[in-house]
C-alpha cells in the first residue's frame, strides 16, 4: 500500500543546493513540491558538522536566494577584523530550519524528513515505514554533488590494535589531552582542526599533520561580498593567467598577486580545490613542522604510522584525529535536465548556493528543457592546478551563456548569493568601476591562456 504525493517536484536532498532550488522555484511559479531527506531536518551536511566548523566563505554567498544568511554585516572585532561575517554550523542549521519552516507555511512544500528515496518517484519513511508515490512529479536530484564527511565516511586507513582513532566530530568531548595529535587529511577540515587545536593551547610541537598533497588556498580578504573587491580579484586573477606559461605558474602568479595562499613556501601544491583561509589562520598553522609527505597512510597501530614506504614512530599515547574523507565529489558534468532527472550543479565558479538557485528560477521560467540547459551550463568543481584552468574555462562559457539572457541578468542581481552582483547604489562607484574596466582587460586573454592550459582549444 503506498500514499500518493500530488506534488510537481520530487526534490531528494535537503541539503544547500536542494533547499536553493526549492526556494528559488516556488518564488517563481506556483508550484508545489516534495522534500525528501534521510536526515532529521534541512541543512544537509551540517547537521552532521564539527562543532568548531565555520563557513569558509563570507555568509551572504551561502543559502538561499531569498533570504540573506546572517545580517549582511562586516566583523569588528576578532582577526578577520573588516571582512564579512562567516556563519557557525549551529547558525547555518538554525538558519535553513527557518527556511523550511517559510517554506512549508505556504502549504505548496512538504517536508518527509528521516525518509529514503527508492527510485522511480518512490520513497519510504524510516520512521513510520510507510511508503510514498509521486507519480507525477519531476525529479529533482540534489545529491549529485553531496560531499563525503569524516562523521559519516571510515577512515581510509587499517586500524590496529592498540591504536586510537576518532573522527573530527569527536574532538569536542575529549576528556584528557593525549601527548600527541596526528591529524590525517590536506583539505579544508584537517586546516581547520589545525587552527582550532592551535588556537585552543595545544602546542604547535604537540601536532603531526598527514599532508599527501599540499593545498592552494583562496585569501578568504579577496572572496569578499564587495563588488569593487570580488571583481578586482577576477582581475587580477585573469591578468594572472594571461601572462603564465602553465596552470602552475598561474597559480604562483595568483600567489604575487595576493589571490593564492600555500601554507610552505619551499613546497608547491598539487591540490587546488582553493577553499578560502585566511592569512592569521596561515600564520597558525605555519607553526607546524612535523609535517608528513609521504603520500596517503595506509595503516596506524600502537606507536606506528603505516606508509607505503615504512613506519614513522609516534608516542604510544597518541591521538589520530581522521579529517581524510572525500570531501568534493567528482562525478563528471551532466546536463542539468534530462528526461529522468533535475541534477543541479554550479553555474559559476565556486559557488554551488547560486547555481542551484538559478536552476531553480529557470526551471520556473522556461519551458523547453533544451532551452534551459542552452541558458544555464554545469560547471565542475576544481582538484588540481590543470582541473582549476578547466573550471574556470567552463564555468566561464557558463556564465557568459546566462549573461546573454536579460531576465537572468536582471534575477542574479537581487541576489547576494551571486558574487559578481552589483547593487544599484555601487554602479557608479568609482573602485566598481575601475575592477570592471579591469576585469574587461584581462578576461579575454586570460581565458585564452586557460583554455589553453585546460586543452579546450
Amino acid at each position: 500500500m503506498e500514499t500518493i504525493v500530488d506534488v510537481d517536484y520530487l526534490v531528494v536532498g535537503a541539503g544547500a543546493m536542494g533547499m536553493a532550488f526549492v526556494d528559488a522555484v516556488t518564488s517563481a511559479a506556483d508550484v508545489s513540491v516534495a522534500i525528501v531527506d534521510r536526515r532529521h531536518g534541512a541543512g544537509g551536511h551540517w547537521l552532521d558538522a564539527y562543532g568548531f566548523v565555520r563557513l569558509h566563505q563570507a555568509s551572504a554567498f551561502y543559502g538561499v536566494a531569498s533570504t540573506l544568511l546572517g545580517a549582511g554585516r562586516r566583523q569588528v572585532d576578532g582577526p578577520e577584523r573588516g571582512l564579512h561575517e562567516r556563519a557557525r554550523a549551529a547558525e547555518v542549521c538554525e538558519y535553513y530550519a527557518r527556511v523550511l519552516d517559510r517554506l512549508t507555511a505556504t502549504g505548496r512544500v512538504v517536508f518527509h524528513g528521516r525518509s529514503e528515496y527508492r527510485g522511480e518517484a518512490r520513497f519510504e519513511s524510516l520512521l513510520s515505514g510507510i511508503r510514498f508515490h509521486a507519480p507525477r512529479a519531476r525529479l529533482v536530484d540534489a545529491r549529485y554533488l553531496s560531499p563525503d564527511i569524516p562523521a559519516l565516511t571510515p577512515p581510509p586507513f587499517a586500524i590496529g590494535d592498540g591504536a586510537h582513532v576518532i573522527a573530527v566530530n569527536e574532538l569536542v568531548h575529549l576528556s584528557r589531552a593525549p601527548e600527541r595529535y596526528v591529524i590525517v587529511g590536506a583539505g579544508k577540515t584537517a586546516t581547520d582542526t589545525c587552527v582550532w587545536l592551535l588556537r585552543s593551547g595545544v602546542s604547535p610541537n604537540a601536532i603531526t599533520w598527514v599532508r599527501p598533497r599540499d593545498p592552494w588556498l583562496l585569501n578568504r580578504a579577496v572572496v569578499q561580498p564587495d563588488p569593487a573587491v570580488f571583481l578586482g580579484m577576477a582581475a587580477d586573477t585573469m591578468a594572472a593567467a594571461a601572462g603564465s606559461t602553465s596552470a602552475e605558474d598561474a597559480f604562483l602568479r595568483m600567489e604575487d598577486a595576493g589571490i593564492m595562499l600555500r601554507i610552505d613556501p619551499a613546497v608547491t601544491p598539487t591540490m587546488a580545490k582553493t577553499p578560502t583561509l585566511a592569512t592569521w589562520e596561515l600564520d597558525l598553522v605555519r607553526t607546524i613542522d612535523d609535517v608528513i609527505r609521504r603520500g596517503h597512510l595506509r595503516g596506524v597501530a600502537s606507536g606506528r604510522l603505516i606508509f607505503a614506504d615504512g613506519d614513522v614512530r609516534v608516542p604510544a599515547d597518541t591521538l589520530v584525529v581522521h579529517c581524510a574523507a572525500e570531501g568534493l565529489k567528482y562525478p563528471g558534468l551532466r546536463p542539468i535536465w534530462t528526461s529522468e532527472a533535475i541534477t543541479p550543479q554550479p553555474v559559476r565558479v565556486g559557488f554551488p548556493c547560486f547555481g542551484a538557485a538559478l536552476v531553480g528560477y529557470v526551471e520556473a521560467t522556461r519551458d523547453d528543457d533544451a532551452d534551459k540547459n542552452r541558458v544555464c551550463r554545469p560547471s565542475p568543481y576544481s582538484n588540481t592546478p590543470a582541473d582549476w584552468a578547466a573550471m574556470q574555462t567552463i564555468g566561464g562559457d557558463a556564465s557568459l551563456a546566462m549573461a546573454q539572457e536579460p531576465d537572468l541578468r536582471a534575477w542574479s542581481n537581487t541576489t547576494t548569493l551571486n558574487p559578481v552582483r552589483i547593487p544599484a547604489d555601487r554602479v557608479e562607484d568609482p573602485a566598481v568601476r575601475a575592477a570592471t574596466a579591469r576585469l574587461k582587460e584581462h578576461i579575454g586573454p586570460g581565458r585564452a591562456r586557460l583554455a589553453e592550459f585546460a586543452g579546450h582549444v
